[in-house]
């Protein structure tokens, strides 16, 4: 492992906490993405659609901006379209009935020290970590 692995690593993980910090300075709400996007599916984001409009935007342009000017690395995800979007899907319905995501509960409100956080991220953690012992028994996953 070179250096930039983890300075990289450690960049967007202070971008991510910044911009979290910011997010609950000036909204006084938490930067959960699945609330944003949610409240922009289901309706319920109507007052303040141009704001969730906004983050959206940026959350989708900022790497494509990125990419205009630098090589992004690569994800090792799989080809399988069938299997991104049924893991999409699956990630979609969790952060719904989790009632928060990975930003929300793992960034957030760990960070707030919110247990019902702090225990969301300890199980959606440990379900990924089966999931992919899992699909790699049986063969799904090289």
């Amino acid at each position: 492992m070179d250096y930039t692995s983890w300075i990289n690593a450690l960049i967007g993980g202070v971008m991510i906490g910044g911009a979290g910090a910011l997010f609950l300075l000036g909204n006084g709400r938490i930067m959960g993405a699945s609330g944003i996007v949610g409240g922009l599916i289901d309706g319920s984001g109507r007052s303040n659609m141009t704001e969730r409009l906004i983050f959206v935007a940026g959350l989708v342009g900022a790497p494509a901006l990125l990419g205009l000017f630098k090589t992004l690395p690569s994800t090792n995800a799989t080809s399988n379209l069938v299997l991104v979007v049924v893991a999409g899907l699956l990630v979609g319905i969790g952060t719904r009935m989790g009632s928060g995501c990975t930003s929300g509960h793992g960034v957030c409100g760990m960070s707030r020290l919110s247990i019902r956080s702090i225990l969301s991220t300890l199980c959606y953690i440990g379900a990924g970590v089966i999931t992919i012992v899992i699909a790699r028994a049986i063969g799904v996953l090289a």
